[in-house]
Parts: structure tokens; sequence; C-alpha cells
């Protein structure tokens, strides 16, 4: 039986997390004089930058007065995104606008797609019958297929439709909203239905739903739009190296949608896909559904803070709800002194959806590895490495091989430890050591190591002071300030907003959001999530990057 444990999270945090102060009275000078100036130049107002002490109340709300709420609204549906130059995301759509906006992505992209599979080839007329085929492409297309027609259009498409794409999928994993929740699941399946009529898919790695990478949106039913990028990749005229690796890049994604294959090994392509998308987003969807919780009461619960058991609901028998949610699992693996108690949530973690993903997930690999072999490839590890650094499962396993040879030892060294510590501290009489006890024991190691009562240690480790250390460390490492915007628009008042900019000429980077706490309705696992990548157009505006 196999058991996957989430990483230890922070389960309880403060309702407000003020900066710190880091900066010599000199530079906190320079930046106000730095900050007015851009303030004035872009009507940008940081009201508190990195390093500076606030005076802000502890209890200050995120929260507008409702008429500009109301008109900040209205902007932010229009696209115009005021206090964020730069940045296109669109925050707080409610569930209606967030279907017509996936509605008006899905017909932009189809228009352009279109515009793009108009480019003419059939114009010149050649005898091409004895040359081979990139030579046939680039003699008959070499004056009608440009860059400029073909694939900056496309590049454009995919840097602007990415924050709204995101702006329509994203709230399903943050929004308190029930409503918008399951009108943000809608538009994405709407989204992955065009996809899967128009392009490859995406999977963004360390979250657990579907993003598209725009610049998928031409799929296993554009040929046309195949052969117009075909024909302009066979001139092997780049631009930049960039363009050279976007273009590839493109014509992968086309030939992994089978592109390359027959029309009815296509067609068989698209049928494994559409399956493949509906069984991952019901696992997914499973997942995030799951709302079982064990009952405990205070004794079985023994050795876990006080006020971590202040934070559960109770039943109304008045035992403790222990959800099968990491913010509740890793604490309790990690302090309850109640072995049973632990085995109970461990294997009750391990087999959370058990019944209803298992045929899912057996489902889930063979279409993968039929798709795979349909495509060329001898199994869907090799199909899913191709485009990263591994290239090839073999290389992977190679990799994973040669860490175990030389961490083996060590490994057994360490459960050796853990085990010897169990059996000397006979808290839990003759019971054998198990998957539960690992993040138990070695806490208490680490505790016996360094003589550290964890406990007393974490009141000197407030949350606002880790986090201005982390902020402050990246700052001197990189060059960086970070300045807070305070009153800004986000889909919860928990949520907090930073500008990331140089610290020597105040060049504006992106900007990103900290969304700490657990919630009713909030992906439950630590996420880091793209809004909008970085770009820069051909016109030379700037688009920064927002997580």
């Amino acid at each position: 039986m196999s058991f996957f444990f989430p990483p230890y999270h922070q389960h309880e945090f403060p309702s407000h997390l003020p900066f710190g102060e880091t900066r010599e009275r000199e530079r906190e000078r320079e930046r106000d004089g730095e900050r007015e100036e851009r303030e004035e130049a872009t009507g940008f107002h940081g009201s508190r930058s990195s390093g500076r002490s606030s005076s802000q109340s502890p209890h200050h709300s995120n929260q507008r007065p409702e008429k500009e709420k109301k008109e900040r609204f209205l902007i932010s549906v229009s696209g115009i995104t005021a206090d964020l130059p730069g940045s296109n995301v669109r925050l707080n759509l409610s569930a209606s606008e967030i279907l017509k906006l996936a509605d008006q992505i899905i017909s932009k992209s189809k228009e352009l797609h279109d515009t793009v599979a108009s480019v003419p080839l059939d114009k010149i007329q050649h005898n091409h019958r004895y040359l081979p085929l990139n030579a046939v492409f680039a003699a008959i297309y070499k004056d009608l297929v440009t860059y400029m027609n073909v694939v900056s259009p496309l590049a454009e498409l995919d840097a602007q439709q990415f924050p709204l794409v995101q702006s329509c999928v994203f709230p399903k994993m943050v929004s308190p909203s029930d409503d918008v929740r399951k009108a943000s699941a809608e538009a994405e399946r709407r989204i992955d239905a065009h996809v899967l009529m128009c392009s490859a898919e995406f999977k963004a790695p360390g979250i657990s739903f579907v993003v598209r990478e725009l610049r998928n949106i031409v799929i296993s039913k554009r040929e046309d739009v195949y052969r117009v990028i075909k024909a302009f990749a066979a001139r092997g005229e780049w631009m930049s190296p960039e363009a050279k690796r976007y273009i590839q890049c493109l014509v992968r994604d086309f030939e992994q949608n089978g592109l390359n294959l027959t029309l009815s090994k296509r067609e068989e392509v698209q049928r494994l896909r559409v399956q493949i998308e509906e069984l991952s987003m019901r696992y997914i969807q499973n997942l995030n559904d799951d709302n079982t919780f064990l009952l405990f009461n205070e004794t079985e619960l023994f050795g876990l803070p006080p006020e971590f058991l202040k934070s559960l609901d109770k039943a109304e028998n008045g035992k403790f709800k222990v959800t099968l949610r990491s913010h509740h699992v890793s604490p309790l693996l990690e302090f309850c002194k109640v072995g049973t108690t632990r085995r109970m949530v461990a294997v009750a973690y391990g087999q959370r959806c058990g019944e209803a993903n298992l045929s899912v997930f057996e489902d889930l690999v063979h279409l993968r590895h039929k798709l795979a072999r349909l495509l060329g490839y001898s199994n869907f590890a090799d199909y899913a490495v191709e485009s990263r650094m591994a290239k090839t499962s073999a290389k992977v396993f190679e990799f994973l091989e040669d860490i175990s040879a030389n961490l083996t030892d060590s490994a057994m060294s360490e459960l050796t430890t853990l085990k010897d510590l169990k059996l000397q501290k006979k808290e839990e009489g003759e019971s054998p050591f198990g998957i539960e006890d690992i993040l138990y024991y070695v806490k208490r190691v680490d505790e016996q190591k360094f003589d550290l009562d964890f406990g007393a240690v974490k009141q000197y480790f407030p949350v606002s002071l880790v986090l201005s250390g982390v902020l402050k460390i990246f700052q001197d490492l990189f060059g960086l300030r970070f300045e807070e915007i305070e009153n800004a628009e986000v889909w919860h008042s928990d949520v907090r907003l930073f500008s990331v900019l140089d610290f020597s000429s105040s060049e504006l980077f992106g900007y990103f959001y900290l969304d700490l706490y657990s919630r009713e309705g909030k992906y439950g696992h630590t996420c880091v999530m793209a809004l909008q990548n970085g770009s820069l157009s051909f016109n030379g505006a700037r688009q920064v990057t927002v997580l």
C-alpha cells in the first residue's frame, strides 16, 4: 500500500503580517525619492516599501468601500488594470463574467488561427516531385509565409491570452464563492474543449489542475495552421534564438498531437485526448470535493498544540473533526503522541478517494500508454519528458538510480535511528515502526539532537518575522526591492500584493500575491502559480510577470 504525505504546512497564521525593518535610514530616504518619482511618472503607488517599518494597524482590512470596489470592478472587467501597470490579470470577476470571458478567449483564438491558416499556400506553381519535403515547403512558400503574418500573431496571442485564461481558471482554486468556483471550473472545461479541438495540453508543475499554455491553442483539427507553421519552419530563417525556439516548440506541439500522422490516427489521438482530459479532471475533482473527516477526543489528540485544537471544528458529540487536508494531517503526524491516532490518519490520507479514483487512475495509465505508442513513443514517460531537460525516461531512471545508490546507506542508517528511538521511548508499547511514525520521530530526533523544544522556539519566529527575513534575503541576493501595495484589489481580505522592482533603477519587474491562509473552498496544498508570463511584444511593449 502506498502512502503520500504532504509537505509540512504552518497550520495557523496570524490575520495580518507586518513588514520588517531591514534597511538603514539613508537608503530609506533614497527609496522615498525614487518612489515619488516613479509614482509621478506612472501613477503606481506602493504604499509600503520593503525594509520600512509600518504604521498600519495590525487589524487593517484590505476591503474597499463598496462604491470604490464597484468602480474598480468595472475597470477590471474592461481589461484596464490602472493600479498594476503591465498586468492584464483580471480579479474578482463574477460567475457570469468568467464564462463570458472564457467565450471571448475562445472566439479570439479561433479568429486568429483562422487568419493564420488563410495565408495563401497555393499561388506559386513549381514542379517539386523529386524534391525533399522540406525543400518543397521552402520553395513554394518562400514569399508567402513570413514571420509577421504567421509566427508573430501566434506569439502575441499567447502572451495576451495567458493572463486572461488564468483569470478564468484561477478562481476555482481560491475564490470564497462557491458559484464563482463552479463557473471557473466550467470556464476551464470550455477552454479545455477548445484546446482539445485546437491544441496540445500543458500541465504546469506543482499544481493539481490543468493549465493551458496559449501557444498550444492550435491542434489536431487545425492541419491548416500546422501546414503554415511547417512552411515557415522549413525555411530555417530565424529572427532570433527566441523565435527559433518558439517555432520549434510549435511544430513539436502539433506533431505531439498527431498532425504528422494519417487522418485515421489523428482522429484516434483526438479521441484518446478527450478521454484522458475527462478522466484527469474527474480525478482532481474527486480529491478537491473530498470532505472526509475523522473524529477524535482530546485524549486521542494528546501532544498537539492547544492553538491547533482550537482551530478544529467539533461534531455534535463534542469530538474534534480532523479533515484529510494537509493543514490538518501534517501537524497531527508530527506532534500527536498517540500512535493509533497517527496511523488512522496516515492510512485514511493515503487511501482518500481510493474507491472513486482507483479505476480512474488505472484507465488513465492505459489510455496514456496507448496515446504515447500511437504517437511513436515507447511509453508515456518518454512522451512527457521529451520537452524537458532529461529528454528521455531512461535518463530520468539513470538519475534516480544514481541518487538511490548514493543515499540508500544514509537513509537506512537514519531509519534505524528512528526505530531505535521509538523502542527507547516505549510511548506506544511494542507496536512496530510504521509509516505513521516517520514524521513524528524525525521531529523527536531533531529535538534531542539540538536540545530544542520546537513549540517554545516557535514563539520567537512569528510568520511576520520569517516573511520579512525571507524577502530581505531575496532583496539582498538579487538586488531587488519589494513594495507592498495596500488596498489592492484581491480575491480575499487575507491576500497581500507586492511589486518587485530593481533596487538600483526602480524598474518594475512584476508582482506577486501572497495567499497564506487555509480556508473553506481554497486549494489545500502548497502552490505557486503563474498568472501572467513576462514578455516583450514585437512593438516593444513590456508585459511583466505576475505570480
